[in-house]
């Protein structure tokens, strides 16, 4: 028997992990866009307020937090449209990359630095 789910609750899953987030930053162009969540992430992340199954929401929290460190570094820029009440699409914009100095970190370093913070 399934379980039935209450009224008002989300079921949404992430669409992407944190890794395939990153995996899109690194081959994307200049203005390309991605929707990385669709709801209300900061209920959606909240343990005590989240209808979100435990592991669906921390790997939830985990994208939210890859896509805000990407933001921070100047990969992207982060937009939400308002698709309903209480209802948003989280969307990832890829910005225009810097030319490549010799001597900077490539942006797989860039990454996984911050992947491991």
């Amino acid at each position: 028997m399934v379980a039935a789910t209450p009224i008002g609750a989300r079921v949404a899953t992430p669409k992407l992990t944190d890794i395939e987030l990153y995996a899109w930053i690194a081959q994307a162009d200049a203005g390309a866009r991605i929707e990385y969540h669709r709801g209300f992430l900061g209920i959606d992340v909240t343990p005590v307020i989240s209808t979100l199954p435990e592991p669906e929401r921390c790997q939830l929290a985990d994208l939210g937090q890859a896509a805000l460190g990407a933001f921070e570094k100047g990969l992207v820029h982060l937009v939400q449209e308002r698709v309903g009440p209480d209802c948003f699409a989280y969307i990832a914009v890829a910005r225009p990359r810097p030319r490549p100095r010799a001597a900077n970190a490539s942006l797989s370093a860039l990454l996984l630095e911050e992947r491991a913070a």
